[in-house]
């Protein structure tokens, strides 16, 4: 069951035209992704503005990417939510859907206890039969997904892998150690893939795939077949697009990338703003760099 769950995987922007989800520019996008290679997709996650998009919205954003795939690649759907009610909702119209797995990051902002998260997780996984991948990201919701709490949760049936942004790479051995090597690993820093895949890693939920799908396919191969140092060549010619993705809020610059390479209009909702010019400036000689455009 986990073992699709592999390789290159974007993290999927929304696509807004004058306010409105932009669902022809939205289908085009995945169906782009998934010609350039990438191995999965992941709408409606943190770089999906998720956060402000209403129940409907949402679902629908879902559903489009469901139909789009058509079982070409893995659909991991985004249910998080910091109400515990919510992310159940979410996650049981992502199995309707016909969604293959679900990304559950930690409640943000409420800052729950290790028990609180071990209880939330754990009711969401309890409401749906779908795969459960959880996303540890100390740095946007303020909460560490401890490693005794993640062997824990591991030990739930359909609980079958992390998304780690936790930016230590070090945790990828103690999980691999603690929940086993068959334990699902996803990269949730791209900047730190190259590391976390030698260490065992299965692959990463990206946010630079968004404008690189095919580079980034190729680097996850290279990684998977062993060929480190064509894996590293990829990393040098990436990492500064790794960069530009976050100088400055994202997915600012990678919205503004996408409307350099004609897929998308850079618009975001507020509080999400367009990027800077120095952001901008980042963006596009990171471009050059990489050879896109």
């Amino acid at each position: 069951m986990a073992t699709q769950f592999f390789g290159s995987i974007p993290a999927l922007v929304t696509p807004f035209t004058d306010g409105r989800i932009d669902f022809a520019a939205f289908e085009a996008f995945v169906d782009w992704q998934i010609a350039e290679g990438s191995n999965g997709v992941v709408p409606m996650g943190t770089t999906g503005e998720s956060s402000t998009l209403r129940f409907e919205e949402h679902w629908k954003v879902t559903e489009a990417a469901i139909r789009v795939a058509a079982g070409r690649v893995p659909v991991i759907a985004g249910c998080g939510s910091n109400d515990t009610r919510a992310a159940i909702a979410h996650v049981q119209h992502a199995e309707k859907a016909g969604a293959d797995a679900a990304l559950i990051v930690s409640p943000y902002y409420n800052r729950p206890s290790q028990a609180g998260l071990l209880a939330h997780f754990k009711a969401v996984a309890e409401a749906t039969a779908l795969p459960i991948i959880l996303y540890n990201i100390l740095g946007r919701t303020g909460v560490d997904i401890a490693p005794e709490t993640l062997k824990r949760l591991a030990a739930i049936p359909n609980v079958v892998g992390v998304k780690d942004a936790s930016g230590n790479v070090a945790r990828i051995s103690q999980q691999r150690h603690d929940c086993g090597p068959d334990f699902v690993q996803l990269s949730g820093n791209d900047d730190m893939t190259l590391g976390i895949m030698a260490m065992g890693g299965s692959g990463a939920i990206s946010v630079t795939a968004n404008v690189a799908p095919r580079l980034c396919a190729e680097f996850q191969t290279a990684c998977r077949e062993g060929r480190w140092p064509d894996a590293l060549a990829l990393q040098d010619r990436l990492y500064p697009l790794h960069a530009a993705m976050f100088a400055d809020a994202s997915p600012g610059p990678a919205k503004y990338a996408l409307e350099r390479l004609g897929r998308m209009r850079c618009e975001l909702r507020l509080p999400m703003t367009p990027p800077s010019d120095a952001a901008r400036a980042a963006v596009d000689a990171a471009l050059a760099h990489a050879g896109i455009g």
